[in-house]
């Protein structure tokens, strides 16, 4: 939490903006509050803006005197525990709380989660303590492993559906599939004109079961010489398929130099 002060007078008389946010999240509250309020009406204003929408923190830090954090602590206890004060709580309890018709808690609903329970609030709601805590931990993370291995094997078997296995031998001839690396610039300048393939190259070496080496020409030393094979297309030997890395030169006028490729007659 920290406070934005210095601010002109509005009409409401605020001049300071309570701003506190949630190390995990990241999401932020602005609270208009003036400056001349006490660690009570801060600690009751925190009640009813933080607790009621995402339950007590674990910890408070604050950039000012720890004595300010060490009161404001105490004083939110002192707010928990007030009579008059318990239609925020009350509220937190419903939505913290298991439904039937959902099957879980509407906290859970909305943030994938419970909400911290209060320490010192036991008269709204049940509180776990000891093995019963452990046990229900133990419960969660068992189902969540279980749900993520439901997804992972899920997107497993579609991935294999387009999935297809090649395998290619030291002293086969590949293409290298370059489109991946065309907006990082390392054969050249981009252009829409630049080949999909370049090659062939000779593999000289199997790396595990989805990664070969390849001999790369002198033009391309920067670029490591070892390809997922998902990059690589097989070369049947055809001279038409034998592409050059340089690019073609178009001059402003949207023409190019034509140089011949073989003589035919």
């Amino acid at each position: 939490m920290d406070f934005i002060s210095g601010l002109p007078l509005t009409q409401k008389k605020h001049d300071v903006v309570w701003v506190i946010v949630d190390r995990l999240t990241k999401s932020t509250h602005f609270l208009l509050v003036r400056t001349d309020y006490s660690l009570e009406k801060l600690a009751e204003l925190y009640v009813s803006e933080i607790v009621r929408l995402h339950g007590m923190p674990l910890s408070i830090i604050s950039d000012r005197d720890p004595r300010f954090t060490w009161r404001f602590w105490k004083k939110l206890q002192e707010a928990l525990g007030s009579w008059d004060r318990y239609l925020p709580l009350a509220e937190f309890a419903y939505n913290n709380s298991y439904q039937a018709s959902i099957q879980m808690a509407p906290y859970e609903v909305l943030y994938g989660r419970k909400c911290g329970i209060p320490v010192c609030w036991t008269e709204l709601g049940d509180k776990l303590v000891g093995p019963d805590l452990v046990k229900q931990t133990e419960e969660k993370v068992k189902l969540i492993k279980a749900n993520l291995k439901v997804a992972s094997d899920r997107q497993k078997s579609y991935a294999d559906l387009r999935r297809k296995y090649i395998e290619y031998k030291v002293g086969d001839k590949v293409f290298l599939n370059i489109s991946p690396w065309k907006k990082v610039l390392r054969f050249g300048r981009k252009s829409m004109l630049s080949p999909r393939f370049i090659g062939p190259y000779k593999v000289i070496e199997r790396v595990g079961p989805v990664a070969y080496r390849l001999t790369l020409p002198p033009e391309l030393d920067k670029i490591h010489n070892m390809f997922y094979v998902s990059m690589l297309r097989r070369y049947r030997s055809d001279p038409s398929h034998v592409f050059s890395i340089k690019e073609i030169e178009i001059q402003l006028d949207l023409t190019y130099e034509e140089e011949p490729i073989r003589i035919l007659a």
